[in-house]
């Protein structure tokens, strides 16, 4: 399979480049939330445990570039900033999904207790 250049960096197959877009701690989480509503900042922060301001910043504005995530800002008093899956987005979650289910597997396997997982928590 021929090496391919995007945005300046070599990509050697196509999975590379698709984990390049959602892979990652938080990026997969932040598009398993926004499925199923539109969430402000301060409720993607509350709903995702363990995250920085940091990492989630980082996070939103690398999705909203690579086009799954749009990001609309309300000029009110205080900021006003919704976040929500676009159609790109949508793409991801099949994906998103079998790798979480993949994971609970392996989980099992290893014997760790997933009771605390449903449907809806990544």
């Amino acid at each position: 399979m021929p090496d391919f250049t995007y945005d300046g960096k070599v990509y050697y197959n196509p999975v590379e480049f698709a984990i390049d877009r959602i892979g990652g701690t938080w990026k997969m989480p932040i598009l398993w939330r926004l499925k199923d509503k539109v969430y402000r900042y301060s409720e993607l922060k509350r709903a995702i445990p363990h995250i920085s301001d940091k990492m989630l910043t980082t996070h939103l504005r690398e999705l909203e570039r690579d086009g799954f995530v749009h990001r609309t800002a309300y000029a009110v008093v205080p900021p006003k900033t919704e976040y929500r899956i676009t159609e790109r987005g949508e793409l991801a979650i099949p994906i998103v999904a079998t790798l979480r289910n993949f994971g609970l597997q392996l989980m099992e396997m290893e014997g760790v207790d997933v009771s605390y997982y449903h449907p809806d928590k990544p």
